[in-house]
């Protein structure tokens, strides 16, 4: 763009001063060139300002979340356990098992004295008694929690 068109286009966005207005609008007055530069460049803005821009249709972004939800349900909620890397990992231990076992084997000769500890002292302790209980009150919790799932789910059925 050259400098007058650059400053008619100023004068018609109206971002020149005022002194820059009443010198424009002399020249657009008093020039062919500016007159015809002006109405050009005027008759451009009246045509792109009359432009309506296209609007998607109402139901554009009902469609798009519609899509979108689409393929989020298609996605497994839960990750599905690989069965090789627990056949892996439950292999790792028979074998060091079969290792450990053949290694007390041969070492002792097939002569293996295992002394446990008595257990009259264990069964007497407070600290069983405890154990015990607490494994009671997680059982009874569990139960109930397992029912209530279990009703809840068939009052859903039935509904």
């Amino acid at each position: 763009m050259n400098n007058m068109e650059e400053k008619l286009w100023q004068y018609i966005d109206g971002t020149c001063s005022n002194d820059e207005r009443l010198a424009i609008a002399a020249l657009i007055e008093k020039d062919a060139a500016w007159r015809a530069a002006y109405n050009n460049i005027f008759t451009i803005n009246d045509d792109v300002s009359a432009l309506t821009l296209d609007e998607p249709s109402m139901a554009f972004s009902y469609k798009v979340m519609e899509g979108i939800r689409a393929q989020e349900a298609a996605k497994p909620l839960k990750t599905a356990t690989n069965t090789y890397v627990i056949g892996a990992i439950a292999g790792f231990f028979i074998l060091a098992i079969i290792i450990i076992m053949m290694f007390l084997l041969i070492n002792g000769g097939g002569n293996v004295n295992v002394n446990l500890p008595a257990f009259s002292v264990l069964t007497n302790s407070s600290a069983i008694k405890v154990f015990f209980y607490t494994d009671v009150i997680l059982l009874l919790f569990f139960v109930d929690t397992f029912l209530r799932r279990k009703r809840s789910s068939g009052e859903a059925k039935s509904v």
